[in-house]
């Protein structure tokens, strides 16, 4: 059984960087794309990014296009999120989930049908 852990959040101030690392265990990660998500309570949970097996393909949500950039280790079996100019409106619980699904639509590739999710790692980015 996949399994998916995130680590990596903290306190950061407006404009500082973290990066976010998503590690698996049960599975190779090598098998799945992996997206990243993220949430504030109250609030609907916004995808943020899909990197594919390879880490050729990936994709971004508007809102951190530019700032954020998705990588993988596969032989360390790890997903990074790296997160750069982060600003308040990023604070949220970020997750990592494995795609079940990948496409490609007019150039754009996309992920979907995620599971095994992992638990979260809060990133706050406040002064």
């Amino acid at each position: 059984q996949l399994q998916l852990v995130e680590s990596g959040g903290g306190l950061v101030q407006p404009g500082g960087s973290l990066r976010l690392s998503c590690t698996a265990s049960g599975f190779p990660l090598s098998n799945y794309a992996i997206g990243w998500f993220r949430q504030v309570p109250g609030k609907e949970r916004e995808a943020v990014s899909c990197v594919s097996q390879s880490g050729t393909y990936t994709n971004y949500a508007e809102s951190v296009k530019g700032r954020f950039t998705a990588s993988r280790d596969n032989t360390g079996n790890t997903v990074y999120l790296q997160m750069s100019s982060l600003k308040s409106e990023d604070t949220a619980n970020y997750y990592c989930a494995a795609a079940g699904d990948v496409t490609y639509d007019s150039g754009n590739y996309i992920c979907s049908n995620f599971h095994s999710w992992g638990q979260g790692t809060q990133v706050t980015v406040s002064s």
